[in-house]
């Protein structure tokens, strides 16, 4: 065997090489957003040619649906596990509604970024039925963490636990919105309010 066959690397196999480029633009599309990320960044990274790209996904909206695609996959898993371990929700809804974090949910490199545009790009059918998926599965992944709440007696025993998992989603995409637009302190209000209403007087 030749130095160069020893040293060269394992060659991927397809699921490993579409795992790579998602991975790579996922970083290239949240830091740059959609209309300025490019193929040729995802697949420096990748350390491939832009050809193997779009053999692998065909287009750049393709592209950017899987990525949409494979986050929801991430954050339903995620909001499953913590279902099944019956973990505070009560506590993880502070958490979440802290203004600190809720201020820096869209910030540029972040997943939060990646999802706000797909949810407002038009003209991309691809997109804009992922980002719909997306939405409504992650909603459902929400209802179900938030009906255990409910069951637990963490949160308010006549919550409407499917419209207050749309009423968390609302809530951090119009997290933009006020920032441009409203007082310093109305996330802080916005969370007590929201915390208040989840919990109910009796607790």
């Amino acid at each position: 065997m030749s130095d160069e066959q020893a040293t060269r690397r394992p060659r991927m196999t397809a699921q490993q090489r579409r795992e790579s480029i998602l991975a790579a633009a996922t970083e290239v599309f949240a830091e740059t957003g959609y209309q300025r990320g490019k193929t040729s960044a995802v697949a420096q990274r990748v350390g491939v040619s832009e050809p193997v790209i779009f053999q692998n996904f065909g287009t750049k909206a393709a592209l950017f649906a899987a990525v949409v695609t494979r986050h929801a996959d991430q954050v339903c898993a995620w909001l499953d596990r913590l279902t099944a371990q019956r973990v505070s929700v009560a506590g993880l809804l502070a958490a979440a509604l802290d203004p600190t974090h809720v201020e820096h949910i869209h910030d540029a490199g972040t997943i939060g970024a990646l999802f706000a545009e797909a949810s407002t790009l038009t003209g991309e059918p691809e997109i804009e039925a992922a980002a719909h998926r997306a939405n409504q599965r992650i909603a459902g992944a929400l209802t179900n963490l938030l009906e255990q709440g409910r069951r637990a007696g963490e949160l308010r025993a006549d919550l409407d636990t499917e419209s207050g998992a749309w009423w968390l989603l609302s809530l951090a995409a119009s997290q933009k919105f006020r920032r441009a637009a409203a007082p310093e302190t109305i996330e802080a209000r916005l969370a007590k309010t929201t915390l208040e209403f989840f919990i109910g007087n009796e607790h």
